[in-house]
């Protein structure tokens, strides 16, 4: 995202989440512990506003995503947004639907990485949060659950069918689409759905453990390793290695390349600027 910024001010208070910030690495807490997290069209659009000035601001290195309360995200509220949908017509449920796809694209498309801290249920539109994210830091409680067809609505919701199948493959992808079943923890791990099974109720500090260590590293690489993740995944291999070639020929310009080579040859830890 370009760091360019119009007439604007950033954002100070965000209503529908809590944000905290330390040492380069920004907390996203979901705050709605009554309702386990239940998103709301405001909290979709303060995710998909807050990520936007995130990247436009070049500071953050790391980034968490966390639930309060028991469990990390229920999905979309039932009376505040499915309610809702039910006398919107078409022109409305498309915006609507547009800007969830939104919220996805830009946790993938942020340059820096993100990591969900998931602990108790991740269903719906809060398992496709997880599923967006870069890393997922789970405690033994945690359960995903695509339940849209539960609700009468395709399984391809907000880039599932996208981004699902290239993290656990087709066959898994496909039953946890199609059937809406919970995948408990151990499952979830095995089919490649848990980046890292934490101890139990210790997911947060799990996830910001991995934050701080992605904070305090290359940053620009980790920005061009993220976006050549996303964008290979539709590429033939010729185009990807031209690109791989072209992205480290840049890199291998940058002031991080000569600072690991002035590390190594010093014998001390590399101090890295993000550039």
């Amino acid at each position: 995202m370009s760091p360019f910024t119009g007439s604007a001010a950033p954002t100070s208070d965000w209503q529908h989440l809590r944000v905290d910030r330390t040492d380069g690495v920004a907390t996203v807490t979901l705050a709605r512990p009554d309702k386990l997290n239940a998103l709301t069209f405001g909290a979709y659009a303060d995710l998909r506003d807050l990520l936007a000035e995130l990247s436009r601001e070049r500071s953050v290195r790391a980034l968490v995503l966390a639930g309060e309360g028991r469990g990390f995200c229920s999905g979309g509220d039932v009376d505040e947004i499915i309610g809702a949908t039910l006398s919107m017509d078409t022109a409305q449920l498309l915006d609507f639907n547009r800007m969830t796809g939104q919220v996805v694209r830009a946790v993938r498309e942020c340059p820096f990485p993100v990591i969900a801290a998931v602990h108790g249920v991740a269903a719906g539109a809060g398992a496709v949060l997880a599923l967006a994210a870069d890393f997922r830091v789970a405690d033994p409680s945690a359960r995903f659950a695509f339940l849209f067809t539960r609700v009468g609505l395709s399984g391809g919701d907000m880039g599932a069918a996208y981004l699902l199948p290239r993290v656990v493959g087709l066959g898994h992808a496909t039953r946890l689409l199609m059937l809406g079943e919970p995948v408990r923890a151990p499952e979830a791990e095995r089919i490649g759905l848990i980046s890292e099974l934490a101890e139990e109720g210790r997911a947060d500090e799990a996830a910001r453990r991995l934050a701080r260590r992605l904070a305090e590293g290359p940053a620009l690489a980790h920005a061009q390793t993220k976006a050549l993740l996303t964008a290979e995944l539709d590429m033939p291999l010729a185009a990807a290695v031209e690109l791989d070639a072209s992205t480290q020929a840049l890199l291998m310009n940058g002031e991080d390349y000569a600072e690991f080579h002035a590390a190594f040859t010093e014998r001390r830890p590399p101090k890295w600027r993000g550039r």
